[in-house]
């Protein structure tokens, strides 16, 4: 046989990148790259549009005030705090949602979406009626001289509440696809529900747990209407990026906020890189 054609022949071999290609473009049909490049357009023209008017050159300047590095070193130790929360309360509400079923079950998992589906102020005003002064666990807290409201508690309440389910629905699904056949195997070896919890269940699904938790803090990094709802916006104390964007804008500084945003991106695809490092893959492919 040719070189050539003994050469052709891998390059077409059943699940070599080649094959795989030319079976793409035989099932796939070509009019999607219109709907799929609006799509892309539709994402990434407001980012580029925001880019371009960047003040570059008074970036230093405008980055080295004190309300912008006030305001950046609140949202980076409220964001870690509040996704050290997630990951200590919302872990072992995972593991039971991946193994347990029946109605009681599902209704967890309902209440587990409600976050994700409420507007920014109405989460704000939910919380201003549970953990304000008047709300329901800030009369129990306020009875023992405790008071969240405008403080930086207040904004880790808000970041809890919003980003628990993208932390739990994260680790979930990682948690889901571990082979329960691997569980029982050490259970029936002796081995107790913690040990297999430990040693097995979560080592399996680390990559889905990390996701989950970078996903935690990027959520919590960037949330505004709750906190403004909840907190108010106290700088020092309650003001973080986001919020310093708005007081920004509303004071006639669009380049001052042009900047805060350029930060709030930056720190995202920080997020992004570490998620590709840490999980080995950032989207299905």
């Amino acid at each position: 046989m040719p070189r050539r054609t003994s050469e052709t022949l891998r390059a077409a071999a059943p699940g070599s990148p080649s094959a795989m290609s030319r079976e793409a473009r035989a099932t796939t049909p070509g009019w999607l790259w219109i709907p799929a490049g609006l799509a892309l357009l539709l994402c990434a023209g407001p980012v580029a549009a925001l880019l371009l008017n960047v003040p570059w050159t008074s970036l230093p300047e405008l980055l080295g005030t004190d309300s912008a590095r006030t305001a950046l070193g609140l949202s980076l130790a409220t964001s870690a705090g509040s996704t050290l929360l997630c990951v200590l309360l919302g872990l072992p509400l995972a593991v039971l949602l991946s193994k347990l079923e029946g109605p009681w079950i599902q209704l967890m998992r309902g209440i587990l979406l409600i976050p994700l589906v409420l507007s920014p102020v109405v989460s704000g005003i939910a919380l201003l009626y549970f953990w304000g002064r008047e709300g329901i666990a800030g009369k129990l807290l306020g009875a023992v001289g405790v008071d969240v409201g405008y403080s930086p508690a207040a904004v880790v309440i808000v970041q809890v509440f919003v980003s628990l389910p993208f932390f739990v629905v994260a680790s979930l699904n990682s948690l889901s696809a571990v082979d329960r056949d691997l569980e029982m195997a050490a259970a029936t070896s002796g081995a107790g529900p913690t040990a297999i919890l430990r040693h097995i269940t979560l080592p399996l699904a680390l990559p889905g747990i990390v996701a989950g938790t970078l996903l935690a803090f990027a959520r919590s990094l960037g949330e505004y209407g709750a906190t403004i709802t909840f907190a108010g916006s106290i700088e020092g104390s309650t003001r973080t990026l986001p919020l310093q964007i708005e007081l920004s804008l509303n004071s006639n500084q669009p380049q001052a906020a042009l900047g805060i945003c350029l930060l709030l991106i930056a720190l995202y695809l920080m997020v992004l890189l570490l998620a590709r490092i840490a999980t080995g893959r950032l989207l299905p492919r």
